[in-house]
């Protein structure tokens, strides 16, 4: 319970009885998760930071729009409405999507017709000028990049969003500023409350002493972890660019500055914050710096000052981290669903190309057996691929368990997906290559990494069509498997590598912008109208999988999928378990025919089953199931 005599004193800050209720009533339910979180950060400072924040959140509050303020009830009457089957997501850049903001709300019909309900726009937020690391190094929360449009057009694309029943998601960068952000221009100027913001040193001491057990990463064109800077007359820490200025989120302020930040934009209509870099948040001398404590405090802090004033608001973590750690940012323990409400599952996707290439999904089951189960009110993302590289985060301990070499798997798939492998069918570009390491990450679209760029440069309609099955599978495992599935632009349309990156001065240094193409527009409606070309092939595809996962309730997030046995290492066997009976998705990740034995699908389904995907009712009164190659079905025990 609060206070009686905060509860009063808060109370004279309204106008409105019922405003007042409404906010005292979330600062009860979340203020306890807040001030215990602030307490286990900053210790004593905590306090004094609380009042701030009270006031930085009654501002906010009284400025939420009443359409937002409408969303927030409906959104705490329904609290799974990230989990529902219907929520598919569509991920793309504002430019290459449509040009501006106003081009992509002449652009929602198209992602309507889709089955879209969730639209990540890339980063958009005010850049520093010439090179930004794809937008990620922010000059200017508060503003939209000029060419994009302005804060006002982000906020009418917003409200068509919502009339349209979609989500707006945007990307906030936590971990570091632009060089040429306000904070950082007074740090330079010699404002000591602004140099606080930062992490500066003025000799070598204590980064030496930090590097000895910081990773780089990107060891290419980024080496080392901190920048001298001459008007600072230190060195500053720069995890990812030298123009890119960490924040040092020990300091009170900076947790302050960015709850009025997040505030502001969720009352610009932002419906979920992809939380960038979160692993990074907190530096401990010894460490890698990553994944410390501190930093699920400090979420668990923010999303609770956010539900105060816009419960209608959910967090993403980027934490593109190891499995073990990966769960964490979901909440476990005392954090259980506390923390974000949703989560990459970057290995899923390693997972999905690592089959592929082997042919063989042991490594696959062993990988997703390892997880730990996730909060029920919480939701993986799930994609094929995104706007970043293919790190192989493929874990020793899972490929011993599989039986494999995990650093002689890893350089295999490096091989094959670069193009270099004998026999490969893909066409990917290495980034990001570490020399001391040996680590190999791979550019390139989901569709030249399937084999259609090289089928189709060589004229094989065979090739091609195999292909096609090859993405067609690798998305009927993603929107199968509960959670969000996340659409990246280009995909639906089998988009290949644009190699057109290294005529642009600011994108020739880094080869991720192969897999960030221009929009087909016209290939779009091509696609609409031939069924039989690739594109078509792909989009129907799409079509079909989304209107069948949003009739099917047991793809509810809150149902955990588990990898079960399959007697044939070409064939993933992924199960859930619903109130309305089991789900079992089959997919075989091989070229071949495979003859599976029916008996493995009786003991999870019982004697017959309903396929979602190719329709129509199986019974497995016969001992082998045809499966064709990267074949996909979704079964579900009858009702």
């Amino acid at each position: 319970m609060l206070p009686p005599e905060l509860a009063t004193q808060l109370r004279l800050a309204f106008d409105d009885d019922r405003d007042a209720e409404t906010f005292l009533l979330r600062l009860e339910r979340y203020g306890p998760d807040l001030v215990e979180s602030l307490q286990m950060v900053y210790g004593d400072r905590a306090a004094g930071l609380l009042d701030g924040l009270i006031e930085v959140m009654l501002h906010a509050f009284h400025n939420r729009p009443p359409d937002l303020r409408r969303l927030d009830e409906a959104r705490l009457l329904r609290p799974d409405w990230l989990q529902t089957p219907d929520m598919v997501g569509y991920v793309a850049y504002t430019d290459r999507f449509a040009g501006t903001l106003q081009g992509v709300r002449g652009r929602l019909d198209y992602l309507k017709g889709l089955g879209v309900r969730y639209l990540h726009l890339m980063p958009l937020l005010k850049p520093r000028e010439g090179e930004n690391d794809g937008g990620y190094a922010v000059q200017d929360y508060r503003a939209v990049r000029p060419d994009l449009g302005s804060m006002d057009d982000l906020s009418a694309l917003a409200r068509d969003l919502h009339a349209e029943g979609m989500s707006l998601v945007l990307d906030l960068v936590l971990n570091h500023v632009a060089r040429e952000h306000e904070w950082a221009q007074k740090a330079r100027a010699g404002d000591p409350r602004y140099r606080a913001y930062f992490h500066v040193y003025p000799d070598r001491t204590q980064p030496d002493a930090y590097e000895a057990t910081l990773p780089e990463v990107f060891p290419e064109f980024a080496p080392g972890n901190f920048t001298w800077d001459e008007a600072l007359g230190g060195w500053v820490w720069t995890t990812f660019n030298t123009y890119q200025w960490d924040l040092n989120w020990a300091n009170p302020e900076v947790f302050q500055e960015f709850v009025d930040i997040i505030l502001y934009l969720a009352n610009r209509g932002v419906d979920v914050f992809r939380l960038d870099a979160i692993a990074f948040l907190w530096k401990r001398l010894g460490t890698d710096c990553q994944n410390q404590p501190e930093v699920h405090w400090l979420t668990r802090a923010l999303r609770a000052a956010t539900r105060i004033v816009a419960p209608a608001v959910a967090f993403k973590a980027e934490a593109i981290v190891a499995p073990a750690q990966l769960i964490h940012y979901l909440g476990t323990r005392a954090h259980h669903g506390k923390v974000s409400d949703m989560a990459y599952h970057n290995s899923l996707m390693v997972q999905l190309w690592s089959s592929l290439a082997s042919r063989d999904t042991t490594l696959f089951r062993e990988a997703l057996q390892a997880f730990s189960p996730k909060p029920t009110n919480t939701t993986w993302g799930m994609y094929v691929r995104c706007h970043d590289d293919i790190g192989w985060a493929i874990s020793d301990e899972d490929a011993a368990r599989a039986g494999l070499n995990g650093e002689a798997h890893r350089r295999f798939l490096s091989d094959f997906y670069s193009g270099v492998f004998p026999g490969t069918f893909a066409r990917g570009l290495v980034f990001g290559f570490n020399a001391q390491t040996g680590d190999r990450r791979i550019s390139g679209t989901a569709a030249s990494l399937a084999g259609l760029e090289m089928a189709l440069e060589t004229g094989d309609e065979v090739g091609v069509s195999t292909a096609i099955a090859r993405l067609r599978l690798l998305h009927a495992v993603i929107l199968g498997f509960g959670g969000v599935p996340l659409l990246y632009m280009g995909d639906e349309l089998a988009l290949l590598n644009d190699y057109g990156f290294q005529n642009v001065p600011e994108h020739a240094a880094d080869n991720r912008w192969v897999h960030r193409p221009q929009m087909d527009w016209a290939l779009a409606a091509q696609a609409r109208e031939d069924v039989n070309s690739p594109a078509g092939r792909m989009y129907a595809w799409l079509q079909k999988l989304i209107q069948a996962r949003a009739a099917t309730p047991h793809l509810h997030a809150s149902v955990e999928s588990r990898a079960v046995y399959s007697p044939d290492p070409r064939v993933l066997l992924l199960r859930r378990d619903h109130p309305l009976g089991s789900f079992v998705g089959v997919y075989n990740f091989s070229h071949e025919d495979v003859s599976f034995p029916t008996e493995v699908l009786r003991e999870h389904l019982g004697d017959q089953a309903e396929d979602r995907l190719g329709g129509g009712r199986l019974t497995f009164a016969r001992a082998t199931l045809r499966l064709e190659p990267y074949r996909a079905m979704w079964l579900v025990q009858p009702a």
